[in-house]
């Protein structure tokens, strides 16, 4: 096979993803419902109960607003990974997925155009969000959001990895409830997406130990770094290393025998 047959095979699923993304164009409003409510309601209340002090990559105090878009903007790409595993779950069940897989091409190489193409459609949405802020009035570094373009990007691969894992374990749409309230939620909030790791720290040691172990955390602060053009190399590698494993992993449970249900 030649680099073209490769070529219009990513096309495809590209095209495929975003045609899915254009016509559900609630997921799209639902994607910034979520971190604009933290941004500006959950924000102002507890902008006067947590203090923030000067850490990196901030050089001066900041406000929470500030501190939570990082985290906000992960949010979304975490969110969105996940709603690309309840697609690969429906796609399983109505058999397009099984013809994808059934193709002469790679089975990585398949994958990985649709976790590219989730990683795409996951950007745009985070720099609508960014847009919306800088109409708030909240003040972000303009140069920062192009540095912070790969950091997001590896990100959005990373969280989509974890999502086609994921994908390729639920065996039913009714059991993404589940992954819901037992992988997300705890991933978001226990990082340093809303509060900074100290804060953690001393409120409760174990707590602290558990934020520092989650990949999720090193995701945030690979995008709070990039975008005050800073790289947090322990970061870089937790975050490349999870987007590796997990795409391996889902290498591994996407076997076309499995896909079609046959022993």
């Amino acid at each position: 096979m030649n680099l073209s047959v490769y070529a219009y095979s990513f096309l495809g699923v590209l095209k495929r993803e975003f045609l899915r993304f254009i016509h559900q164009r609630s997921r799209f409003f639902s994607s910034l419902v979520r971190p604009l409510l933290w941004l500006i309601v959950f924000a102002a209340g507890f902008r006067a109960a947590l203090g923030l002090s000067i850490t990196p990559p901030y050089q001066t105090y900041i406000t929470y607003e500030t501190y939570i878009i990082p985290g906000l903007a992960c949010m979304i790409l975490l969110f969105n990974g996940m709603q690309s595993a309840l697609s690969m779950v429906y796609d399983r069940e109505m058999g397009s997925m099984r013809v994808l897989l059934m193709s002469p091409l790679p089975r990585s190489w398949l994958l990985f155009c649709k976790l590219f193409a989730i990683a795409l459609i996951s950007l745009i949405q985070v720099y609508a969000f960014y847009g919306i802020t800088l109409a708030l009035d909240i003040r972000l570094p303009l140069i920062g959001l192009l540095y912070a373009l790969p950091a997001l990007l590896l990100t959005a691969l990373e969280l989509g990895a974890i999502g086609l894992f994921l994908s390729s374990k639920i065996r039913q749409l009714e059991n993404f409830a589940g992954v819901m309230n037992f992988v997300i939620f705890p991933m978001f909030f226990m990082s340093s997406a809303l509060y900074p790791l100290w804060r953690m720290r001393e409120s409760s040691e174990w707590l602290y130990w558990v934020c520092s172990l989650n990949p999720f955390t090193y995701a945030v602060e690979l995008v709070r770094f990039a975008m005050y053009s800073q790289l947090n190399l322990e970061a870089l590698w937790v975050t490349l290393a999870t987007t590796l494993f997990f795409g391996g992993m889902a290498i591994i449970g996407f076997r076309p025998e499995k896909v079609t249900g046959t022993k």
